[in-house]
């Protein structure tokens, strides 16, 4: 395997996982805010908008990232033509986001259920409207925690674009697969499973260092 081969796949799947991840959180975040806020303990109760969100977040979330892939093509030709599917790393983008945003939006509105009442009552009890609350407060209390789930979500998206090789898509993981599966090269291979586990350390251990920081509780 060549060193030009090898920079085309981590280029790949950083792309497939830094775009998807990007997209998958405008959407998932504000869905798991709105969860929250009309959950029966939310800021605003409202059990028919909770029921219906909280249904199609459900859907997405039982659906697998290969049937995705093959269920929304549609949508994929649409934003990026009908050539997108000849083994672009952007051809993975959709079915990444849509794979995504339900797990983020569950991890957002778990996040904020964990915030303590007491801090919530405090910031109403001095005129804190609850957009206030929302983004001075809830946010701010929730950042370890929604940190810890961004690099459980990054890593999740990385496994996830281990699928592109259905559509002839490339990536670290589909490359090492390839090569160990066909039996081309084997050092090629453990070489592309070098990057994806060290690509996951930093993530995860990033993400663990940032929340640790940030985490009040532990000052």
């Amino acid at each position: 395997m060549s060193w030009e081969l090898l920079l085309e796949a981590v280029r790949d799947t950083l792309l497939m996982t830094c775009v998807s991840t990007i997209v998958a959180y405008i959407i998932g975040l504000p869905v798991g805010i709105i969860l929250y806020k009309t959950s029966k303990k939310g800021l605003k109760p409202n059990p028919i908008i909770n029921t219906i969100l909280g249904t199609i977040v459900n859907i997405f979330r039982s659906i697998p990232c290969l049937l995705l892939i093959i269920v929304l093509i549609p949508i994929t030709n649409i934003i990026f033509g009908k050539g997108s599917w000849s083994g672009n790393w952007y051809s993975m983008i959709v079915p990444l986001v849509f794979a995504s945003f339900a797990f983020i939006a569950r991890m957002v509105e778990q996040s904020l259920a964990e915030v303590d009442t007491g801090v919530i009552e405090a910031a109403r009890s001095l005129g804190a409207s609850d957009h206030q609350i929302t983004m001075k407060v809830l946010l701010s209390e929730a950042k370890p925690s929604l940190i810890s789930g961004f690099a459980v979500t990054v890593v999740s998206i990385i496994g996830y674009t281990s699928f592109a090789g259905y559509i002839a898509g490339g990536g670290l993981i589909v490359e090492a697969f390839n090569l160990g599966y066909y039996g081309t090269e084997k050092v090629g291979m453990w070489i592309c499973i070098l990057f994806v586990v060290i690509i996951v350390q930093l993530i995860q251990e990033g993400g663990l260092f940032i929340s640790k920081k940030l985490d009040k509780r532990r000052k």
